[in-house]
């Protein structure tokens, strides 16, 4: 296949997974489908949005730093192949950016799926629920066990809220990442080899 080819057939997917990934990112600032909990936490009233959500890593790594190595990965597929092997150098560049944005967004949304959503929670033995993790120290283990969901009691649903979300950001970061590796192997051969077959 065409190096410039494959380029274009990388770069179309990361378009559609970085839009995905600031998506994703932005509706996790409104817990619960709702905006009181981000107005909440800007006027200081405590924590009521999960830290990991404030890093941004789906918008700027799986979404920012993917989306703009794909328009340069896109650009050296013009026209079917890339027209020189620069464009297929650069390309290497961008790629390996695309790779540092989502292992960043990885790793934001493993984090947030490890230790959990900032909720509303009563402890047994406390007479009033304070906002906090509940799920900070039992290493992802709530994941699996639906009936620890319901330890949190604001946000509504704020637990499959964000393993909804986080784990579509991990599913998108881990794919991007692939795709980024692929691309730099793809632009090495076109750098090296040429961008088609007897067509430079």
């Amino acid at each position: 296949m065409c190096t410039g080819k494959c380029s274009k057939a990388i770069a179309i997917p990361l378009y559609v997974l970085a839009g995905v990934s600031i998506i994703c990112n932005i509706i996790a600032f409104f817990p619960g489908w709702s905006t009181e909990y981000a107005q909440e936490d800007r006027d200081g009233k405590g924590d009521r949005i999960t830290d990991e959500v404030k890093y941004m890593g789906g918008f700027i790594g799986g979404g920012l730093m993917c989306l703009i190595p794909a328009i340069h990965i896109h650009l050296t597929s013009s026209n079917g192949c890339c027209a020189n092997r620069c464009g297929m150098f650069l390309s290497i560049g961008f790629a390996a950016a695309g790779v540092v944005g989502a292992l960043y967004s990885l790793a934001t949304a493993a984090l947030v799926l490890a230790n959990g959503p900032v909720c509303l929670f009563k402890v047994i033995g406390d007479k009033d629920a304070s906002w906090g993790r509940p799920f900070m120290n039992n290493s992802g283990s709530y994941l699996g066990d639906s009936e620890l969901w319901k330890t949190c009691l604001k946000p509504d649903d704020v637990v499959e809220f964000n393993i909804g979300l986080f784990a579509t950001l991990l599913v998108a970061a881990s794919v991007e990442l692939v795709l980024c590796a692929i691309q730099m192997v793809n632009g090495l051969f076109g750098c090296i080899c040429g961008t088609c077959g007897g067509k430079e």
